[in-house]
């Protein structure tokens, strides 16, 4: 039986949310000044006032803007090294390892950024669905290609990945209100499964 797992990043497969933990790792000093400078946008945001994804952007592009592809790699190869597997969940690592892939196609569909989900998602052995950054001329622009992959961009995504493949079964895996469509669109649902 052929099947499909999607599963979230953040919440669902670790203890905590990569985007403050993978900032702050990449430039202390400078995630502090603009994490202050971000409060009031923070604030905005959890009385729905802002969209999250104008606050996310902006927050990733003042730490992160005008830094080499290259750096972002280095950098994001030695957050690996750092925090696999500490912010992980055993349950999750243990459902992981014993994943037949001769039978299974699996897939990590995340919010967070592409360029420090990528060593992760390499590791697992599984494709990646994310949000992307942008760069020009190998320098990062503070951008987004294309939208935030969240909500039903999470089911596009998917979609457009697995357009040509039929499956038995697919499963999807996640743990707050941006995973729902996903978790509707899949045969079967495990919400908070490795809590």
């Amino acid at each position: 039986m052929k099947k499909l797992y999607c599963f979230d990043f953040d919440g669902t497969l670790t203890y905590k949310d990569t985007m403050f933990l993978y900032l702050k790792f990449y430039n202390a000093s400078k995630f502090r000044r603009q994490f202050i400078k971000h409060i009031p946008l923070f604030t905005l945001l959890k009385l729905n006032l802002l969209e999250a994804e104008k606050v996310k952007k902006s927050f990733i592009s003042s730490v992160l803007k005008g830094e080499k592809r290259e750096e972002i790699e280095k950098k994001s190869q030695q957050f690996f090294d750092q925090y696999y597997p500490e912010i992980f969940r055993e349950n999750a690592l243990e459902f992981i390892e014993n994943i037949d892939h001769s039978q299974t196609d699996c897939y990590i569909v995340s919010a967070s950024l592409d360029i420090w989900v990528k060593p992760f998602a390499e590791k697992f052995n599984m494709n990646l669905l994310s949000t992307q950054a942008e760069f020009k001329d190998e320098i990062f622009t503070g951008d987004f290609v294309g939208s935030n992959c969240n909500g039903k961009e999470k089911v596009n995504r998917i979609e457009k990945a697995i357009s040509d493949k039929k499956y038995d079964k697919t499963i999807a895996f996640g743990d707050t209100s941006g995973d729902q469509e996903m978790m509707d669109w899949a045969n079967e649902a495990q919400f908070k499964f490795f809590h």
